[in-house]
C-alpha cells in the first residue's frame, strides 16, 4: 500500500541516489476497509518537510503485478537456492495481493522480510504497530503463504535508536547522506527503554539481509488480530513455528553499517 506522499518520497530518493530502480504505485487501500495515512509522523511529503528534487515519474502498472512478474523471472527455490527475497517496510497489502492472486508463485519466494508488528507495545494503538494495524488481513495472508518469514517488530526496531551523537559523528558525505541527515535531524527524538533517540524501523529489515550476524531471535508461531480494539496486534501463539522473530540487535554494529552504507551513496 502506498499513499501519494509515500510514492513521491520513494521516487525522489531513488532519483537522488541515481539508482536504476522501477517505482510502481501500490494499492490505494487495505484488503478490507479504508486507508489511514501517517502524515502526522512523516509529514505531507513523507520526508519530514525536507525539500528534494522531484523524482522521475512512476513506472506504469501496479505493484502486485510487478511483484508477480519479478517472481516469475526468479524461478522456483530449489534445494534452498534461487527464488526471490521479498521485503516489506509498509502494510503488507501489495505482497498479499501478489501471493493471493497467484498462489503457485509462493514456490518462487526464498524469504519474506517484514518490518511489521509489535509483541509488547504498539505505536498506533497500545496493541498494534502501524503497518500491521493498517492491513492485518494482508499480514495474515503473507504469514500463511508457506514461505520463511522474518519479522522485525517494534520490539526490535526500538533498539535501533538514531541519536544526536551518531548524527554528529557522520562524515560530510555526498548529497544522499546530506539528505538523510537533514531528514533525521527533523524527526523528534524520545525516550525509549534502549535510550534517547529515533528508531530506524525500516532500516532494520534491510540490515537483517545485509548483516544477519547483528541480529538474534527465535522461530515462533505468530497470529494477527483483525478487528476490534486489538486490531493489528501480533501475538506469539506457539513457541515453535515458521516465523523468525528478530528480538535483539547489536545497535553499535547496526549504526556502523548504516553510516558506512550512506557514505557510499553519491
Amino acid at each position: 500500500m502506498s499513499g501519494w506522499s509515500g510514492r513521491c518520497a520513494t521516487r525522489a530518493l531513488v532519483t537522488l541516489a541515481g539508482a536504476r530502480v522501477r517505482v510502481v504505485g501500490g494499492a490505494e487501500r487495505p484488503l478490507l476497509g479504508r486507508y489511514v495515512d501517517a502524515v502526522r509522523v512523516h509529514g505531507e511529503d513523507g520526508l519530514a518537510g525536507v525539500a528534494l528534487p522531484e523524482g522521475a515519474p512512476a513506472a506504469p502498472g501496479v505493484a502486485a503485478d510487478a511483484i508477480r512478474a519479478a517472481l516469475r523471472r526468479a524461478g522456483p527455490v530449489r534445494d534452498g537456492r534461487g527464488g526471490l527475497t521479498l521485503v516489506g517496510i509498509g502494510p503488507a497489502t501489495n505482497l498479499a495481493l501478489a501471493l493471493a492472486t497467484e498462489p503457485a508463485l509462493a514456490a518462487h519466494v526464498a524469504e519474506i522480510v517484514l518490518m511489521s508488528g509489535a509483541i509488547a507495545r504498539g505505536n498506533v494503538t497500545p496493541h498494534a504497530e502501524f503497518n500491521a494495524w493498517s492491513d492485518p488481513h494482508a499480514l495474515s495472508v503473507v504469514l500463511a503463504a508457506g514461505r520463511p518469514v522474518t519479522l522485525a517488530t517494534l520490539d526490535l526496531t526500538r533498539q535501533a535508536l538514531c541519536t544526536r551523537e551518531w548524527l554528529a559523528g557522520l562524515p560530510a558525505g555526498g548529497r544522499c547522506l546530506a539528505a538523510a541527515r537533514a531528514i533525521l535531524e527533523r524527526v523528534p527524538m524520545r525516550d525509549y527503554p534502549a535510550g534517547f533517540g529515533h528508531p530506524q524501523h525500516d532500516a532494520c529489515a534491510i540490515g537483517w539481509l545485509i548483516a544477519p550476524q547483528l541480529f538474534a531471535g527465535r522461530h515462533v508461531g505468530v497470529a494477527v488480530d483483525h478487528a476490534g480494539e486489538t486490531r493489528g496486534r501480533t501475538r506469539i501463539v506457539a513457541e515453535e513455528g515458521e516465523v523468525r522473530l528478530l528480538e535483539r540487535l547489536d545497535s553499535k554494529g547496526f549504526f556502523g553499517l548504516l553510516g558506512e552504507r550512506l557514505a557510499r551513496l553519491p
